[in-house]
């Protein structure tokens, strides 16, 4: 099978983008089912497949005990990631500011989608970012040894009118990852780091963000207890 043998190579040490190269020459696969694929499919399933492959060890390990923190600040994008305590759950919220490639309009377009536990059955709103990020966050997890709740948003501003849409966003969340992470107590204190991040205020992200909206209902219900 094609999946397999993306795995295979993927654990190999073979780069994504060669594996994403092959996958889309139709050169991995069983004999008679090899076909071309349309780049755009063949990056989108390889990220699928092989984040789905790297979540199943995910949920295998110890749950994180702090909140932390990423920002990375890179060509005219911002990329900021939360991961919380708690079981694998994952969500990416884009921003796009007026005047820039998918937004040619006068207000920012904010748009999220996530997965619980046990993944999703339909595929995201978002499209190939989703997968490509939801790769490197998994990546992290694995190499870190702990699983956690993950928030990723990207904010795309004024003058951002490159059309290197989903390797860009691949390789940008992995170096984000490289950076070395802030650590907080409690999930106020890193909303208000959150808060004094992007451009766009906080109540934004909780408005858009169902995990942020989920975390503050437990905080609330946890106050009573």
């Amino acid at each position: 099978k094609a999946e397999e043998a993306v795995i295979y190579l993927y654990e190999s040490g073979v780069p994504v983008s060669a594996i994403q190269r092959a996958f889309s020459v139709g050169a991995l696969g069983a004999g008679k089912l090899r076909r071309l694929v349309p780049t755009r499919w063949s990056i989108t399933a390889v990220d699928d497949a092989l984040s789905r492959h790297l979540i199943e060890q995910v949920k295998g390990l110890k749950h994180l005990d702090r909140y932390l923190f990423f920002e990375r600040k890179y060509a005219d994008n911002t990329f900021v990631a939360v991961i919380a305590p708690g079981a694998w759950s994952y969500e990416w919220i884009e921003a796009w500011f007026p005047h820039t490639t998918w937004n040619p309009g006068t207000t920012v377009e904010v748009e999220g989608d996530w997965e619980g536990y046990r993944g999703r059955t339909t595929y995201a709103s978002l499209g190939g970012c989703y997968y490509a990020a939801r790769l490197a966050t998994a990546e992290y997890m694995v190499k870190e040894g702990f699983q956690g709740t993950a928030i990723l948003i990207r904010e795309i501003y004024e003058g951002f009118f490159l059309p290197i849409g989903v390797w860009f966003v691949r390789e940008s969340v992995r170096a984000l990852f490289r950076s070395k992470p802030e650590r907080y107590d409690s999930l106020r204190e890193v909303l208000d780091r959150l808060g004094r991040s992007t451009r766009l205020p906080l109540s934004v992200w909780l408005e858009k963000s169902a995990l942020l909206r989920r975390m503050l209902g437990q905080e609330r219900l946890e106050v009573w207890l």
